[in-house]
């Protein structure tokens, strides 16, 4: 199995930004637990963080083109207003998981719309980094089950 884990505007803030929201734990710790997952269970992982919306668009596209199974993304604030990404998912058609590390339906009002979602087989909310384990381990039973992208 072979995925891309995409994380958007501001999560290289982690530790930093809002830790009553978001934790105490960093961006590196985040990463480390998803490659020791990964590891641990043979998934090809590659793990990218940009505050660039554009970006994002050229890595949804990049997974496709490499040929990677599936996309685990959390957005960040893009969740709520890039047409551009939830485009670009829908057009790769790879499975994808929207994660994100706060309970969304406990925060502001714009924060109840996800564009992205749309373009998504799940969404995890709340799980903090866990979420991102839970979005793996989902992607990897998903396609053991014979879903294709």
């Amino acid at each position: 199995m072979k995925i891309m884990v995409l994380n958007g505007s501001n999560l290289n803030m982690l530790g930093i930004r809002e830790p009553d929201i978001y934790g105490t734990s960093n961006y590196n710790q985040l990463c480390e637990l998803i490659e020791k997952y990964c590891v641990e269970h043979k998934i090809d992982v590659s793990i990218f963080q940009t505050n660039h919306e554009g970006e994002l668009v050229d890595l949804i596209q990049q997974a496709y083109f490499e040929h990677y199974d599936a996309i685990v993304i959390n957005p960040g604030a893009y969740t709520h207003t890039s047409i551009a990404i939830m485009d670009a998912l829908k057009s790769v058609k790879l499975p994808t998981v929207e994660v994100h590390i706060s309970e969304l339906e406990k925060r502001e009002d714009f924060r109840q719309i996800s564009y992205i979602g749309l373009a998504c087989i799940k969404t995890i909310k709340g799980e903090g980094f866990n979420g991102y384990i839970h979005a793996i381990e989902f992607l990897k039973e998903y396609l053991n089950e014979g879903n294709n992208k």
